[in-house]
């Protein structure tokens, strides 16, 4: 449980005001089915997620532990710190606009999720806590609670949300992660 956890508050933390975000914004400025957008971003995370999930398992299955442990320690605080520093609007390829909502949601979402904080953030969920499903159901919950509320309330959201006080929370969430993991190793 303690996998899930994690895994729902690291990524719906990390992903606030994250690039895939704002093309969730963007995507509901372009489309009117928004259930299309939503289940568009499930898709894409489901499958970029379960990658990134099996990953972090196999890693963890496959280095020391010792050796895992400072790895992933310090990866959640480089993570942490990458929070601090804000994404950019990266232009979207207009080429998928013309296949829908559903469609171009699920593919762009899955290209802009590569090597995303979110993505790294889910290797490294798993590689820590070497928990395919629950980590992959927690990283999925935490894109979904990040993204649906954009996908309806939108720019009104954008602009209510205090971005530099969640973006330092979730820094310092990935700080308290990379130091328990090197606590729950050394320690317990």
């Amino acid at each position: 449980m303690d996998a899930f956890i994690a895994s729902i508050l690291a990524v719906a933390l990390a992903e606030v005001g994250d690039k895939t975000q704002l093309l969730a914004l963007f995507l509901t400025a372009v489309f009117a089915r928004k259930s299309a957008i939503v289940l568009g971003i499930f898709v894409a995370t489901i499958l970029n997620h379960a990658v990134s999930a099996w990953f972090g398992v196999w890693i963890s299955e496959h280095l020391s532990q010792s050796t895992l442990t400072w790895i992933v320690a310090i990866s959640f605080i480089a993570v942490g710190l990458w929070l601090l520093i804000p994404d950019k609007d990266d232009e979207v390829d207009e080429k998928y606009m013309k296949w829908g909502a559903f469609v171009a949601t699920t593919v762009l979402f899955f290209f802009a999720e590569i090597g995303d904080k979110t993505q790294i953030a889910t290797v490294l969920l798993a590689a820590n806590y070497n928990d395919f499903v629950m980590v992959l159901m927690g990283s999925t919950a935490g894109m979904m609670l990040a993204n649906v509320p954009v996908v309806y309330m939108g720019a009104w959201l954008m602009k209510v949300l205090p971005f530099k006080l969640v973006r330092i929370g979730a820094c310092i969430l990935f700080l308290i992660l990379g130091v328990a993991t090197l606590l729950r190793h050394y320690y317990f």
